[in-house]
């Protein structure tokens, strides 16, 4: 009975708007099957070269960071509602388009521009999240709508391996039809509802101003370390599908498993563990571990050579997930205010778009010069470099945070003295 008590706890005090946009991002990612299979499906089905594929992969992360910058511009000028609406009906469109092209530079195009609109999404995502949470709920709202999206991608990618083993056409449409689905019934629940017009002309109203993120060297320098940590995460869905494949021979329905079990770990252990810990264990402790945990999740596929140790990889991967993505992005909406949100979580949103770009290019030419193992070693390398950057920025942002608290505080305090 306690751990359904601790389960209540933890999903306790969220308000419903927070949970439809969750129910909203599993619908749309319970179709996720495309980006998994990406890879496999340029090599195998295409015939592209191992280099061709890390080129288009890159390509749709190029796509990804203009379409942060663009969603985190277009939030704050037109509102979080309309993004999300346009992303995920004309996202979930061009999909049928994709399943059509074959050349390189068409499919390069395409893959660029469904990329763009796809992730128009994200930074609309974030600050409608935070608009809609209480502000001591903001890190357990985010858990919330990441644990959506983990249970969508543990549906997703293992529906994907079905229908991938029949014929990869339906993975383009399956992805399409939840993406729309998504939009229409996003549509339907928010269109009502308050906070979707962009916050104007508030600075005449208070002393709150509408600082770029982009002169923010602390933050910058915190989203180049969440791009660092990016690329060696997104391993997971460019290299390590073809690892699976090219080392272990798995089939595609074994690979959508695995993929999937990183889902439902997340699903099952995040909302507790943010509950159960967030408050008491400091933000640059949790990433840094998290930090760590990944580079030793994909340095133990050296170690032991048996199918069963990318069961228990896996499992570190998602604890590493855990720890680190839902107090990295409390962190960027902490550092922000309401004017500013939607450039701050576009800032956010484009280190990830990032490590699109230079993840599976770097994964893939890695492998294709030095193999699999000199990647693996490459990304826990990596990862200690990262950890060390995260732990030291957090800590500058941590006294910079208290050294503004005092000067407002002692601000205050003169304040009340002349009055």
């Amino acid at each position: 009975m306690k751990i359904f008590q601790l389960y209540r706890n933890a999903f306790g005090g969220l308000s419903r708007q927070a949970w439809m946009m969750s129910l909203v991002m599993f619908i749309n990612r319970s179709g996720a099957m495309v980006t998994p299979f990406l890879g496999v499906y340029l090599t195998e089905v295409l015939d592209y070269s191992l280099k061709e594929a890390g080129a288009i992969l890159s390509i749709y992360g190029m796509g990804s960071v203009c379409g942060a910058f663009l969603g985190g511009w277009l939030t704050d000028k037109i509102g979080h509602f309309k993004v999300q609406c346009m992303s995920l009906i004309l996202g979930g469109s061009l999909y049928f388009l994709l399943l059509n092209l074959r050349q390189f530079e068409y499919l390069a195009a395409g893959i660029f521009i469904l990329s763009l609109v796809n992730d128009t999404l994200r930074p609309a995502n974030s600050a409608s999240i935070a608009y809609y949470a209480r502000p001591e709920n903001v890190t357990r709202a985010f858990s919330l709508n990441r644990m959506a999206l983990n249970l969508g991608f543990s549906v997703g990618p293992a529906l994907g391996g079905l229908l991938a083993a029949v014929s990869y056409r339906w993975l383009f449409i399956a992805d399409g039809a939840t993406c729309i689905l998504a939009g229409i019934f996003f549509f339907l629940y928010f269109r009502n509802q308050q906070g979707h017009r962009p916050q104007q002309h508030k600075t005449e109203q208070t002393n709150t101003t509408a600082a770029s993120p982009y002169k923010d060297v602390l933050f910058v320098s915190f989203s180049v370390f969440c791009a660092c940590f990016a690329i060696i995460f997104f391993q997971f869905i460019t290299t390590l599908p073809l690892y699976y494949r090219q080392v272990y021979t798995l089939s595609e329905s074994k690979i959508g498993g695995l993929l999937a079990l990183n889902g439902f770990i997340v699903f099952l252990l995040e909302m507790i563990a943010v509950y159960l810990i967030g408050e008491r264990v400091k933000k640059s402790i949790l990433i840094v571990t998290g930090v760590l945990l990944l580079g030793i999740s994909f340095m133990l596929l050296n170690m032991i050579q048996h199918v069963g140790v990318l069961y228990i990889a896996m499992l570190l991967l998602s604890i590493a997930e855990i720890l680190a993505m839902p107090f990295m992005a409390t962190i960027a909406v902490e550092r922000s205010n309401e004017l500013n949100r939607g450039s701050y979580m576009g800032l956010y949103t484009i280190s990830y778009s990032v490590a699109h770009v230079v993840a599976p290019y770097l994964g893939t030419s890695i492998v294709s010069k030095f193999g699999f193992d000199t990647l693996w070693w490459s990304t826990g390398g990596m990862a200690i470099v990262t950890a060390i950057g995260f732990y030291t920025v957090i800590k500058m942002m941590e006294r910079q945070d208290g050294s503004k608290g005092k000067a407002l505080v002692a601000s205050g305090e003169a304040g009340i003295a002349v009055g």
